[in-house]
């Protein structure tokens, strides 16, 4: 062993640097700004609404158009003049003339475009009021005599009674989303409505995912060898986060291998490797960042992954995660998701969580932050019996600990986490689960 691996095996981390810290220097190298700022570092582009289902808004957007732009029925029934059905009742019916009565019983027919007073029109719910029309009686309050075209009124019905008035849902120029907003489908059918066929939105933030270890195979593993996961594993959760990711190829533990594979992805906006970031002597990856920039972080407080290498090369941010599965997706949530939120110029939302009951007790060491895989079992509260404060879900963890056993993670429902400053969780201590795999 040579002098330069030799310091770097026997060194270990003697300092690891706080998960919040390393997410500030991080951010801060990736905005190139000490506090949030309204820059959009990716660019914008401008897409088809039917096209923008998870894309953030890089402008503020106002309806340009009243919805409903026209005074509609809101129910099946008549239109007519509120004052005509003055003192209405079942005992005594007001009679109006239906102007345009059907041909034949049941059939559909077309909505009158003027009434007047003392006369009244068939309207389906969403039709056009007709001019002249200040309400709708219901269907159920009517009854129609039609071999006279006249129409009994049962029910006094009030100026604008069943009636959506223009711009009942959206006035024309309201705001309706923010710059930073993401898109969900029910956006989408509220910008149609409020007539945009197409919106600016932030480009798509790139990366590039590169796995590595010599002992990594894409097929069947012979002895020694490992089947390669993690970057399959990490181009997805960026492609889930909303990132373009292209997954790599593996490449051995070759320091010019390794330069060249980083150098090849300078021109996506971010650079993810999964193995080789720790300070064994096949730990090659923190020299190479450092080789062709600047290495953040090398080293940070938290549980599993703690060998985790942040860097930057021209202004590119370099991701090298730990190869040990569940170390590599802990630091890819914890890294990875910020850092494509801070190239669309908005910040990470939290993840859903759950409160539930901790079933053993999760073991921690203070000034590490730990993020211990659970399972949620649903409390039996089906006869009434549990108390209404009392979580509704058990957690119980699925490993303490084995960041190499990807089922503890792949089959957990999500994680709890134990803050830096505590020495663990108890057994019966109600916790937040995050749910950090049910949300972009």
């Amino acid at each position: 062993m040579e002098g330069a691996d030799r310091e770097r095996t026997e060194a270990g981390f003697k300092v690891r640097t706080p998960v919040d810290e390393a997410r500030r220097i991080l951010e801060e190298a990736v905005t190139g700004v000490t506090e949030h700022d309204e820059t959009v570092p990716c660019g914008t582009e401008t897409i088809d609404v039917d096209r923008a289902d998870g894309r953030t808004l890089a402008a503020p957007v106002t309806s340009a158009r009243d919805v409903p732009h026209y005074r509609r029925a809101a129910m099946d029934g008549y239109a007519l003049r509120a004052a005509d059905t003055f003192g209405a009742s079942n005992r005594s019916p007001e009679v109006v003339q239906i102007v345009d009565a059907p041909d034949g019983a049941g059939e559909d027919h077309a909505v009158a475009d003027h009434i007047e007073p003392g006369t009244a029109a068939r309207v389906h719910t969403g039709s056009a009021l007709p001019d002249g029309a200040d309400a709708v009686v219901m269907i159920e309050r009517v009854t129609e005599l039609e071999s006279v075209g006249e129409l009994e009124v049962e029910d006094a019905v009030a100026e604008g009674e069943n009636v959506a008035p223009i711009g009942e849902d959206i006035e024309a120029g309201q705001s309706l989303y923010d710059a930073g907003h993401r898109l969900r489908p029910s956006d989408l059918g509220l910008l149609r409505s409020a007539g945009y066929g197409r919106v600016e939105v932030v480009e798509q933030p790139t990366v590039g995912v590169v796995p590595t270890g010599e002992e990594l195979v894409a097929g069947d593993p012979g002895p020694g060898e490992v089947i390669e996961t993690n970057g399959l594993t990490v181009s997805r959760l960026a492609q889930r986060w909303g990132a373009r990711a292209t997954y790599r190829d593996i490449v051995t533990d070759d320091h010019e291998s390794l330069r060249v594979a980083i150098q090849r992805d300078l021109t996506k906006d971010v650079i993810v490797t999964t193995g080789g970031s720790s300070v064994g002597q096949r730990d090659l990856l923190p020299e190479v960042i450092d080789d062709l920039g600047d290495v953040l972080v090398h080293g940070v407080g938290l549980k599993p992954g703690h060998p985790v290498c942040l860097g930057i090369v021209q202004d590119t941010p370099v991701l090298a995660l730990p190869g040990y599965p569940v170390a590599c997706i802990v630091n890819a949530v914890q890294f990875l998701r910020p850092t494509l939120r801070w190239l669309e110029g908005t910040t990470p939302d939290p993840h859903p969580i759950t409160r539930a009951t901790l079933e053993r007790k999760i073991p921690s060491e203070p000034g590490t932050r730990t993020f211990a895989r659970v399972r949620l079992e649903e409390r039996d509260g089906g006869n009434g019996d549990t108390d209404a404060d009392e979580p509704p879900y058990a957690a119980i963890p699925t490993r303490a600990s084995g960041s190499g056993v990807l089922s503890s993670v792949a089959l957990a429902d999500g994680w709890v986490v134990v803050d830096d400053d505590r020495e663990g969780i108890p057994a019966g201590e109600t916790v937040s689960v995050e749910l950090w795999e049910h949300n972009a």
